[in-house]
Order: structure tokens, then sequence, then C-alpha cells
């Protein structure tokens, strides 16, 4: 039969003492920045079919891309699309075989966000 003093003890008593760890933390970011980068798609998108449409309808997506708002927007879009390419190549090297290791994998993950800055940076800088 069934334990019957179930209700008494802690579900999941790991939830309680876990300790996020890089490798994680910059695998969830991927996913995050895949959305991120689908968004920006999307907003890019209607920029184009609002150029295409009418100079009214152009005027009011381009204004807001263009506002401090939108720069923003875009920025981090920028960002999210260097983050989630340098994660998808991390993928492709441990696909490989390759840096496997805890402490070189979480390296690879700090690298991933300092990479996407400093990449980002430099984009922005040459647009």
């Amino acid at each position: 039969m069934a334990d019957v003093n179930r209700g008494n003890r802690p579900l999941s008593p790991h939830i309680m003492i876990y300790r996020p760890q890089m490798t994680s933390i910059s695998s969830i970011m991927v996913r995050l920045s895949g959305l991120a980068v689908f968004a920006i798609a999307a907003l890019v998108v209607w920029w184009l079919l609002a150029a295409a449409t009418s100079e009214a309808a152009f005027a009011g997506i381009d204004g807001f891309l263009r506002s401090w708002f939108g720069q923003l927007i875009l920025t981090g879009g920028v960002w999210a699309l260097w983050y989630h390419t340098l994660g998808r190549l991390r993928h492709v090297i441990w696909d490989f075989g390759y840096c496997l290791d805890v402490s070189v994998s979480e390296k690879m993950g700090i690298g991933m966000f300092v990479g996407a800055t400093v990449l980002t940076i430099i984009t922005m800088l040459l647009v």
C-alpha cells in the first residue's frame, strides 16, 4: 500500500538547497535569447512591411525604432543575437566532444556573456 504519511514530507527538498550553475544559467539564456531574436525579427518584418505599405505606417514604426526606447530594444536584440550565436557555437564544440569539463564549461559560459557584450559594443560602434 502507498505511504500514508506522504503529506508531511517536503515534495522537493532539492529546491531549497539548489544553487544555479553557470552552465544551466547560460543554457537558459540561450533559449531566452532565441526568443528575443524571434521577437526582434518580427519587429524588422513589421518595419519592412510598413515600408512597403504606406508612408504613414512606415513613419510610425520607424519613429518608434529610432526613439531611445526603440534603440534600447534593438541594442538588446543585437546582444541576444550575439549571445545566441555564441551559445550555438558552444554546443557545436560540445558536439565534437571538446570542452566538456565542468570548469571549462563554466568559463565558456562567462565568456559567452562577456563576448556577446563586447561584440554588441563593436557592432553598435560600426553601425
